[in-house]
């Protein structure tokens, strides 16, 4: 899904409007480290998953 820059400019008028200025830094720095922790689990499973296909194929 390729945003370009009208819509993210719509989505974040929206934004603003609904959450207000003081806000914004707060949920964009939360949604940073909810991404983040997604990303770091993410990686933990394909990493288990890599480890179990190794020891049932030794």
């Amino acid at each position: 899904m390729n945003l370009g820059f009208g819509e993210v400019a719509i989505i974040l008028i929206v934004a603003l409007l609904i959450f207000g200025p003081s806000k914004l830094p707060k949920l964009g720095r939360a949604a940073g480290e909810t991404l983040q922790e997604f990303k770091k689990g993410m990686k933990q499973v394909i990493d288990d998953d890599d480890q179990n296909k190794q020891k049932t194929n030794d």
